[in-house]
């Protein structure tokens, strides 16, 4: 693994410093920059066995956390300015992208005090929409539906939301790329020989959209939670009252950092200055059929005011 180079990259906001390519990130040509947060290799076995006395995956603190992926390597995130990798034996750079971008970057937000929805976010109408669930519930499917229909992916698995000066949620871009089950890419007719496979998901598929990708930050008008249920008809209802902070905690990415991390007051603060600012529905789609045109209609639909819920 060559860590001689270095490259910087663009994402989230922020301007990265790696010693390994990330060729999922958008490249910053220019010269002479002070990276936000810096990519380090080096070795954290005996950091971890200093700091952990079982068998777990991560070790939380104040401005720090350590992540222990078994095959994959140890990390640790300080501060939000540093992330430390350390590579276990005949480990694949596409693994250690997933969880430096994934995990890692999650940790990064919630220390720079950013709060990381898990889902996707598109632009529609200049503004954005957060699509949230639990794994498999078609977070991505319905995004990459609405991508076809002339939408802007912002952001995919982590969602980067800020408050800025009049308290507004705002979503900040990721980077351009997305994330899409085998399934996914035979009911759109997408050939998944043309992309990349995801390490360790075989019949999960990286597939870039630079064309459809907003680099702009936008305002946060909705979130919709999608929910696999065994019924046979897609049914959509508004979140109400205390029921969307549970809502806003249960899809905020690694949400179990929060409370060993001290960062429980502030999770709240935030989804209290945000629950009022923003449309939230659930939308029950049956996990029996494929339903994203139902979905996206809803979501268009719900969107334009056109749907009572």
């Amino acid at each position: 693994m060559n860590t001689r180079e270095c490259f910087y990259y663009s994402a989230f906001g922020f301007k990265l410093l790696s010693p390994i390519r990330l060729p999922e990130l958008t490249v910053i040509n220019q010269c002479n920059i002070t990276p936000d947060i810096t990519i380090v290799f080096n070795n954290l076995q005996e950091t971890w066995d200093s700091h952990t006395k079982d068998n777990d995956y991560f070790y939380i603190e104040k401005d720090f956390i350590l992540v222990n992926i078994p095959k994959v390597g140890i990390f640790s995130i300080h501060g939000g300015k540093e992330i430390v990798v350390s590579p276990f034996k005949d480990v694949q750079e596409d693994q250690l992208r997933l969880y430096m971008l994934g995990t890692c970057m999650g940790a990064v937000l919630m220390q720079r005090r950013i709060l990381p929805l898990h889902g996707s976010a598109i632009e529609i109408n200049g503004k954005a929409y957060a699509i949230v669930g639990e794994s498999g519930a078609g977070k991505s499917t319905t995004a990459s539906a609405l991508l076809n229909k002339g939408y802007k992916l912002i952001s995919d698995d982590v969602i980067p939301v800020t408050l800025n000066e009049e308290n507004i949620p705002v979503v900040t871009p990721a980077y351009p790329q997305q994330k899409l089950w085998q399934e996914s890419l035979d009911k759109f007719g997408m050939d998944s020989s043309s992309y990349r496979p995801v390490v360790d998901r075989e019949t999960k598929f990286a597939i870039p959209v630079h064309k459809h990708f907003s680099s702009t930050r936008l305002p946060l008008a909705g979130v919709f939670e999608l929910i696999k249920t065994n019924n046979e008809e897609v049914e959509i209802r508004e979140i109400q009252q205390l029921e969307r902070f549970h809502s806003l905690y249960l899809h905020t990415y690694r949400n179990f950092f929060l409370k060993p991390a001290g960062l429980m007051e502030w999770h709240f603060k935030v989804c209290a200055d945000m629950v009022n600012k923003l449309d939230l529905y659930q939308i029950q789609r049956p996990s029996s059929r494929f339903t994203t045109e139902e979905l996206t209609a809803l979501i268009l639909s719900s969107i334009n005011k056109e749907v009572v819920v």
